[in-house]
């Protein structure tokens, strides 16, 4: 088989996690008064990290309020951060055909780093090996940095390896990495951002990614 490991992102991918996102954040805005947003609004805004989304959803924030907001944010959402989130239909299924057919599985997000491994440990244990989130600013995707480093630890090149996520973030990650870029059409963005950006394929069901294979 060509492909023997299986990179995924988290949120959008494997993970509906939008509405403890936005319910977190806007328990922050609200606290301040500030204007809050429904859920689909916050689709845009999540996939460059929780200080990112703290950016977008806070009007005319200087750093200050910046890091207060993003404070509140992380203390509230790593509260409630699995409490209405839930796996994808069909995810559990795909993962556990992979691991049958000797598949590495691992996972890299932009969601801040224990924030990753603790979603990722509640709703997907024993699945995905090593699961890294942002640990640093600048190696947040689509830097490749971590992602190769994840191949190496798994024992594959990236030649042998697939990227797959919801976000242009996600396809721009694994062409920068040199990997095969596959982009799931039930995340946070449209079909049309993951074309535009060169995804190789588009899923529409988890278990498109056996075809692939």
């Amino acid at each position: 088989m060509k492909y023997k490991a299986v990179i995924f992102d988290l949120d959008g991918t494997l993970v509906n996690s939008i509405y403890d996102i936005a319910d977190a954040m806007n328990m922050v805005l609200a606290k301040r008064n500030y204007e809050t947003f429904d859920y689909e609004t916050y689709k845009t805004f999540v996939g460059h990290g929780v200080r990112s989304l703290v950016v977008k959803a806070i009007p005319e924030a200087d750093e200050h309020l910046i890091k207060e907001c993003l404070h509140d944010m992380m203390t509230i959402y790593s509260r409630n951060c699995t409490h209405k989130t839930v796996t994808y239909e069909g995810t559990l299924e795909l993962l556990d055909t992979l691991n049958s057919n000797g598949i590495k599985l691992s996972v890299l997000s932009n969601k801040e780093d224990s924030l990753t491994k603790k979603v990722a440990s509640s709703l997907l244990p024993g699945y995905v090996s090593p699961t890294i989130g942002l640990k640093e600013e600048h190696l947040k995707k689509p830097n490749p940095k971590v992602l190769l480093e994840i191949c190496s630890s798994l024992g594959v090149t990236p030649s042998e390896s697939i990227y797959v996520g919801d976000t242009s973030v996600d396809i721009k990650v694994a062409k920068n990495a040199k990997m095969l870029a596959v982009g799931v059409s039930w995340g946070f963005r449209a079909k049309e951002e993951l074309i535009e950006a060169g995804a190789d394929y588009i899923l529409d069901s988890p278990a498109d990614l056996l075809k692939i294979l």
